[in-house]
C-alpha cells in the first residue's frame, strides 16, 4: 500500500499548481488523474494527424505572473507568442481593432460615436483604479463571517485592514458584482456597436448569463485581472497550445518529487471518524494519505468522492443548489485555409491575420441567442470567439494547413425534444459556419475536420458537471465566502484533513492557478509548514 502526506484527486492545472507548492514545502505528494494525461481542460492533443488542438481552454489571459515566477514556468516551456490585436467585424463593413495603444483604439470607437471615443479613457481609468483591489482579493482566503469565533473575526479584520484604502471604490466593486454588463457600460458608452463589442465578453464567459443579465458586469474585470507588466510578460497565445502550460507544471512537479498517476479514477475518499485517510481507486488500489485534496467540482467532490452519508442535510442542500448549468460550446477545426474576414482585408492592415476575432452583431442578437439556449434551442446567431493559432505557430498544423478554434456562447445542455447526437451536432456546426460566413464568405468550404463539443461533451470529457468550465456560476451568490458553499469557502470541507483546490473555489474558473495556490497555502499552514513562495502577488 502506497502512503503519502498528500494525495490530490485530479491533475488539472490547479491540481498541479497545488501539488508543486506542497512538494516544494517538503511534503510527499501524489496526484491521481483519470485521463491518460494531465492538464484537465488545459490540454493540447493531436486530434487529427498533424493538427494539434487546444481542446478546451485556448487563450492564456489569466495565469497569474506570481505563480509563473514561483514555479519557473517560462523556464519550463511556457512561451507566449506575440500576435496582432483582436478584431470585431460588423455587417455594415465597419469594425473595431483592439489596439493596445489607447489613442488608436479611441480612433476606432470614434466611427460609432464621438461621445464613446471621448469616454473610453475615462472608462479605462475607472477600471484601472478598481482592479488593484480585485487583484488583491484573488489571493485572499474567504472568511466565514457568521461563526462569531475570535479567529474568524480576526481574519475578517485582517482583510479589512489590507483593503483599508479602498474608500468609495467599494461601491464600484459592488456595481461590478450586481449590475449587468450592459448597464455598467452605459455609464460611458451610447452606441450599440461599442456596447456590443465590450459587453459581448459576458456571452463568452461560459456561464448562464448575457450582457443584460443582472450580475454580469463582473466579466468586464476579467481582462484586467492579470498584470501583464511583469518579467514573465503578457498573456496570449501559447506555443504548442494550452497543454504546454500543463506540461510545464508537470515538469516542475516531477522535479519536486511529486508522483503522478494517470489513467486511474478515484472511486471514493476513505473517511474514518470524520477524517480523510486515503482514497480508493476504481481498479481496487488504495492510497493512504494524511491529507486529501480534490481538484473536482463541488457536486462531484461532495456527492461522489465524499458521499452523502458523511454530510449534513444543510451541506447537501447547499451543494444541490450550487448552480452549474452552462450554455458554452467549443468547436475545433482543421482547415485548408484561414477565414478571410472581408472587413479586415479591406482595411489593408500590416498583419495578414488578426490575433483573434469576436462575432457579435448587436445587443439584440446576443439576447436572442441567450434566450434560445435558455429555452433548449440552438441559437441561430450565437456569440463566437475565434482563434487561429496556426497563423502564428507553425507547430500546430501541417504546412499549408490550419487550425481554427471557436468558443461559442449559446447552446443548451439539453435540447428540447431530442438528444445531442451526430445529426444535432452537425446542425450546430452548420449554424456556426453560417455565422462565420456572414463576415468571411466561403470559409465553410475550407473545413477538413471538425471536433464539436457541446456542454454534455465537455461534462463527459473533463468531468465538469453540466459542462460548466468554471465548475459553477460566478455570480454574487457563488463567489468569495459562498464559493462553493457557505461555511466551507476557505478550501476546507466538513471532512477533517480534506480540502478543495479547483475552480469551484475562490476565485473561480479560467486558467489562473489561484485556487491551487491558495489551497496549498492553507494546507501548508494547517500542517505547520512554511509556504515556499518567492514572488509577491
Amino acid at each position: 500500500m502506497k502512503s503519502y502526506d498528500v494525495v490530490i484527486i485530479g491533475g488539472g492545472h490547479n491540481g498541479l499548481v497545488c501539488a508543486c507548492y506542497l512538494a516544494k514545502a517538503g511534503l510527499k505528494v501524489c496526484v491521481v488523474e483519470r485521463q491518460e494525461f494531465v492538464g484537465g481542460a488545459a490540454i493540447s492533443r493531436e486530434v487529427w494527424p498533424g493538427f494539434t488542438i487546444s481542446v478546451a481552454s485556448y487563450w492564456m489571459s489569466m495565469l497569474q505572473p506570481k505563480i509563473m515566477m514561483d514555479l519557473d514556468l517560462v523556464e519550463n516551456g511556457v512561451e507566449v507568442i506575440s500576435v496582432p490585436p483582436s478584431f470585431h467585424p460588423f455587417e455594415s463593413g465597419k469594425s473595431i481593432v483592439y489596439w493596445s495603444d489607447e489613442k488608436r483604439l479611441v480612433e476606432e470607437l470614434a466611427q460609432f460615436s464621438a461621445k464613446d471615443a471621448a469616454n473610453y479613457a475615462k472608462f479605462n481609468a475607472h477600471m484601472m483604479a478598481v482592479i488593484p483591489y480585485i487583484r488583491r482579493l484573488l489571493w485572499e482566503t474567504p472568511i466565514d463571517p457568521t461563526t462569531g469565533k475570535i479567529k474568524d473575526i480576526a481574519k475578517a479584520m485582517s482583510i479589512a485592514w489590507r483593503m483599508r484604502d479602498i474608500g468609495a471604490k467599494v461601491y464600484d466593486i459592488w456595481d461590478l458584482l450586481t449590475l449587468s454588463a450592459y448597464d455598467y457600460l452605459k455609464r460611458w458608452f451610447e452606441s450599440d456597436e461599442v456596447l456590443t463589442a465590450f459587453g459581448s465578453y459576458a456571452s463568452g464567459s461560459a456561464g448562464l448569463i448575457s450582457p443584460k443579465t443582472q450580475g454580469s458586469a463582473y466579466v468586464l474585470a476579467r481582462p484586467y485581472l492579470r498584470d501583464n507588466t511583469t518579467s514573465v510578460g503578457g498573456g496570449g497565445l501559447i506555443k504548442g497550445g494550452m497543454g504546454s502550460i500543463s506540461e510545464a507544471l508537470l515538469r516542475v512537479a516531477n522535479a519536486s518529487g511529486v508522483e503522478v498517476i494517470t489513467g486511474q479514477s478515484v472511486r471514493k475518499v476513505d473517511i474514518k471518524d470524520g477524517r480523510a485517510v486515503g482514497v480508493e481507486l476504481v481498479n481496487g488500489d488504495y492510497i493512504a494519505a494524511n491529507t486529501v485534496v480534490s481538484n473536482a467540482g463541488a457536486k462531484m467532490t461532495y456527492f461522489d468522492l465524499i458521499g452523502r452519508e458523511h454530510l449534513t442535510e444543510e451541506v447537501q442542500g447547499q451543494v444541490e443548489r450550487h448552480r452549474t448549468k452552462s450554455i458554452a460550446f467549443k468547436i475545433n477545426l482543421a482547415c485548408s485555409a484561414l477565414p478571410r474576414w472581408t472587413a479586415y482585408d479591406e482595411r489593408r492592415l500590416n498583419e495578414p491575420n488578426p490575433g483573434s476575432v469576436t462575432i457579435a452583431e448587436n445587443s439584440d442578437e446576443l439576447e436572442e441567442a441567450f434566450h434560445s439556449a435558455q429555452n433548449g434551442e440552438m441559437s441561430a446567431k450565437p456569440y463566437l470567439w475565434i482563434t487561429t493559432p496556426s497563423a502564428f505557430d507553425s507547430t500546430v498544423a501541417p504546412e499549408g494547413k490550419h487550425v481554427v478554434q471557436i468558443m461559442g456562447g449559446h447552446v443548451p445542455y439539453t435540447l428540447n425534444g431530442r438528444e445531442w447526437d451526430e445529426a444535432s451536432k452537425k446542425e450546430m456546426l452548420d449554424i456556426v459556419l453560417k455565422q462565420i460566413c456572414r463576415y468571411a464568405p466561403g470559409f465553410d468550404r475550407e473545413v477538413l475536420h471538425a471536433q464539436i463539443l457541446t456542454p454534455k461533451d465537455i461534462e463527459e470529457m473533463f468531468a465538469m458537471v453540466d459542462g460548466h468550465v468554471h465548475h459553477g456560476e460566478m455570480s454574487l451568490d457563488q463567489v468569495f465566502f459562498r464559493r462553493p458553499i457557505q461555511h466551507y469557502a476557505d478550501y476546507r470541507t466538513p471532512i477533517k484533513s480534506m480540502y478543495m483546490c479547483g475552480a469551484a473555489c475562490h476565485p473561480g474558473g479560467g486558467v489562473n492557478g489561484v485556487p491551487g495556490h491558495n489551497a496549498a497555502r492553507e494546507i501548508i499552514k494547517d500542517l505547520g509548514k512554511r509556504f515556499p513562495s518567492a514572488a509577491r502577488p
